[in-house]
């Protein structure tokens, strides 16, 4: 469930996206949309669109052609889409390096969620529980965060409304063609190919992993695509175009994560725990005296006890501490 929290909420800043690039804005005769002139788009547009459309225009004419705007979007597309994917691959490496740990702390967190299940718990049981999923981390040394991150996507989100805006709000770029699709008008081809791309890319990304991992993260094979099919056929085949030069570099990406980075990572993990296991903080044991039943720490281990005895120490001293600061 936290793992699709995450994507879902990776997946709403997306879509915010999608209608930030679309909202507000009107078309001209030429299929161009009016560039704005006041509050956050035009300073998008000053500061990302117009440079690009200058590059992109200036792409256009060193090709020449009847395709010439069609090449010089898809080349600065994967130009842009270049530059950012070693940091994608960075981020990805954390992340999938997170997840094979986590997989690992699966049995102490499956005691938590089941616990949780029960519709007898007090808010304060639930809230020990829930701090119990962050000891978990913190004693193992983990992100609650699991290693995704969001600074690839924030450094990403101005230059991709930056490449739609250049597209958009050029009359030039909009009347172009590319090998006789229309870069103004809406394009099934190109909205096709491109969400065809993220298909697969979803594909790819299921691989090797886990299958409650793949039942988590199988939402991301019908948003990426069904977004990317959304905003592709309600533009123009320029901002399709920009999509599937985009998706190519996205599957590409994919393969060296899947083929390449999981492997070494799965490795690298599978070393390091031979010398530093994990440590096993949450028992039945401590979950049983949580939810009201301390004859069940009678069959515990020393060990389990004392992680016990240690884990309600912290959590009184964690709840001694709020209660202090509510009052101040």
């Amino acid at each position: 469930m936290k793992l699709k929290n995450k994507y879902l909420k990776v997946f709403a800043l997306l879509a915010f996206v999608a209608i930030f690039m679309t909202a507000c804005t009107t078309q001209t005769k030429h299929g161009a949309l009016t560039a704005p002139t006041v509050g956050p788009y035009a300073w998008i547009y000053s500061i990302f669109g117009r440079p690009l459309q200058n590059i992109m225009l200036f792409v256009e004419a060193k090709i020449g052609g009847s395709n010439g705007a069609g090449w010089a979007i898809a080349l600065i597309t994967l130009v842009v889409q270049l530059i950012v994917m070693p940091l994608r691959l960075n981020s990805s490496y954390k992340m999938t390096k997170q997840q094979e740990k986590t997989q690992k702390l699966q049995p102490q967190m499956q005691l938590i969620q089941n616990a949780m299940k029960d519709k007898n718990l007090t808010q304060p049981q639930q809230m020990q529980l829930s701090q119990l999923q962050m000891k978990i981390y913190k004693e193992n040394n983990m992100s609650m965060m699991g290693g995704m991150g969001c600074l690839p996507l924030l450094i990403q989100l101005p230059i991709m409304m930056g490449i739609y805006q250049a597209v958009a709000y050029s009359s030039q770029l909009a009347k172009a063609s590319f090998f006789g699709i229309s870069l103004s008008q809406r394009s099934i081809v190109l909205t096709i190919i491109a969400t065809a791309l993220y298909v697969i890319q979803g594909y790819l990304s299921m691989i090797g992993l886990p299958e409650q991992q793949k039942k988590a993260m199988q939402m991301t094979l019908i948003l990426s695509p069904a977004m990317t099919f959304f905003i592709s056929i309600s533009s123009s085949g320029a901002l399709a175009l920009y999509f599937l030069a985009g998706g190519i570099v996205i599957v590409i990406q994919q393969l060296i994560t899947t083929f390449i980075v999981m492997p070494k990572v799965k490795k690298e993990v599978a070393e390091e725990l031979k010398d530093k296991p994990l440590k096993t903080v949450v028992t039945q044991a401590t979950i049983d005296e949580i939810i009201g039943n301390p004859n069940s720490n009678s069959t515990a281990t020393p060990t389990q006890k004392k992680a016990s005895n240690e884990l309600h120490k912290d959590l009184r001293a964690r709840n001694a501490g709020k209660q202090k600061r509510n009052k101040d």
